[in-house]
């Protein structure tokens, strides 16, 4: 995987073949971040990275010029090698080993961006506790978004909050957020 932008664009990083992962594509970060840029000012957000595996989504971020960036998994392994990573690259990125459910249900932190990219072979009963807990524990900030990355095979546009959907290759964004007249 490489960085698509910003500061360290271009730099490869190589993650250890043994963690569980699936890092993000190249495109469809590129994609993604097509989209953000429109949004969002990079310096001035918040994010939530969760199932961050390798940090492919964090860095990215960093290297955007985005300074609060917290990432969530509960593989020791890839939280080891997020924060081994972001202090190669002097990225101020906070990582957090917990289960990403009972972190939703605990945490109080309010994000610009809350990224989620779980196993794509999670049940959609599962996919839906996601916005779930982030809309019921009024986890966003005005403005916020919620994105889930999943399979194109996966459909979550019945969901509560869902917005918009992208597809890139087999990869897609579904978009979450509190729509204007929804108060």
């Amino acid at each position: 995987m490489r960085i698509i932008s910003g500061l360290y664009k271009g730099r490869r990083i190589t993650a250890p073949k043994k963690l569980p992962v699936r890092p993000t594509t190249d495109m469809a970060k590129e994609a993604l971040f097509n989209i953000l840029n429109n949004q969002y000012y990079f310096d001035d957000i918040s994010v939530l990275d969760l199932f961050a595996g390798t940090g492919n989504i964090s860095y990215e971020f960093a290297s955007r010029g985005t300074e609060k960036i917290s990432a969530v998994d509960d593989n020791f392994g890839c939280i080891k090698f997020i924060n081994e990573t972001a202090e190669s690259f002097e990225m101020s990125i906070n990582t957090i080993k917990s289960d990403v459910f009972k972190f939703l249900e605990k945490t109080k932190q309010k994000h610009t961006i809350i990224f989620a990219d779980p196993p794509y072979d999670f049940e959609i009963e599962v996919f839906s506790k996601i916005p779930d807990l982030v809309f019921k524990n009024q986890l966003l900030e005005d403005e916020g978004l919620l994105i889930v990355e999943h399979s194109k095979h996966t459909d979550l546009s019945n969901l509560e909050y869902y917005s918009h959907s992208k597809s890139y290759g087999g990869n897609m964004f579904s978009f979450f957020e509190i729509k204007e007249n929804e108060d």
